[in-house]
């Protein structure tokens, strides 16, 4: 569907060079574009809502419970943003297909598509211990939501010849991770979707992209894992960040500074990858600086 008769939001305020640094850019790199998000009312979808909102997109924000969803489209209107925010179960195909049908038929395109949505995983539990339904718990919900999501995007954007899909998943999609349970699994299964569907879709214009991260230490799990855990969680923090080879954790802004690059057309070409933001963690686990044992001879052995 072409955007001809898409519905333009209001105008939006620009400023000058020589701007302070919190004026609004001259040009938002999302200005205008339709992006739905599901589970938005988690602390990362709503990290992405509001970068999208800020470069000018469009949301409309779903979860099954729409209090908190509610407070995050409420938080961007109040910012001057457009959001609207809808009770939608992820999990239900007929449900998301409504909802996107009905976001087509009041804006006239949909144009960016983001799963957030949690995955209910049981971890700290060693595989060979763990009950089944807990390991596939996980995986289903992964499978069952982002399929449903991904597709029901699909089909709409394939027809207006145009669309961005993201995903979002962790560092067990990248590397083997110990006590992880079905969550790592999931993760590489999303990544899969990911670029089985992008290799669908590529050839109409539409793009699918994954964005893996090692965990964000100012998101609502991790803060919560804190005040529960204490001093064993604040360690296990720890030990994530040295894993890295930055010595650092991804905040939920880098999270949503990517997803708002790759929604935007300065990642007009890419397409069918995961992009890690895991600070290097699954490049190389708990990456050190070794010294070498060998001694250098300036040659081979052999030589």
């Amino acid at each position: 569907m072409s955007g001809a008769g898409r519905r333009r939001g209001p105008p939006v305020p620009s400023c000058t060079e020589g701007s302070r640094p919190s004026d609004r850019r001259i040009r938002m790199m999302l200005r205008n574009k339709i992006a739905a998000i599901y589970g938005a009312g988690g602390s990362l979808g709503g990290a992405v809502a509001r970068a999208l909102a800020r470069e000018g997109a469009r949301l409309m924000l779903s979860g099954r419970n729409l209090d908190p969803v509610e407070s995050v489209a409420a938080e961007i209107r109040a910012a001057g943003g457009d959001a609207q925010a809808a009770r939608v179960d992820a999990l239900d195909r007929d449900a998301v297909g409504a909802h996107v049908d009905g976001i087509v038929r009041r804006h006239g395109a949909l144009d960016i598509s983001f799963n957030a949505i949690g995955l209910q995983d049981t971890q700290d539990i060693a595989l060979v211990d763990m009950d089944l339904e807990d390991f596939l718990r996980p995986v289903r919900i992964a499978m069952q939501s982002h399929f449903i999501t991904a597709t029901a995007a699909g089909r709409r954007m394939k027809m207006q010849g145009s669309g961005v899909i993201l995903s979002l998943t962790a560092t067990p999609g990248g590397i083997g991770y110990p006590n992880v349970g079905g969550f790592g699994p999931a993760c590489c299964a999303i990544e899969s979707l990911s670029r089985d569907l992008a290799s669908e879709l590529g050839p109409h214009g539409v793009r699918v992209v994954n964005i893996r991260s090692a965990g964000s230490p100012d998101s609502r799990v991790f803060r919560e894992a804190v005040e529960q855990g204490g001093d064993r969680a604040a360690g296990f923090i720890d030990k994530l960040r040295d894993d890295t080879m930055l010595k650092a954790l991804p905040a939920m802004d880098d999270i949503a500074n990517a997803a708002v690059f790759l929604a935007s057309g300065m990642a007009a070409r890419i397409t069918g990858v995961t992009l890690d933001v895991t600070c290097g963690t699954t490049s190389a686990l708990n990456y050190k600086v070794t010294p070498i044992a060998f001694v250098n001879r300036g040659g081979t052995d052999g030589d």
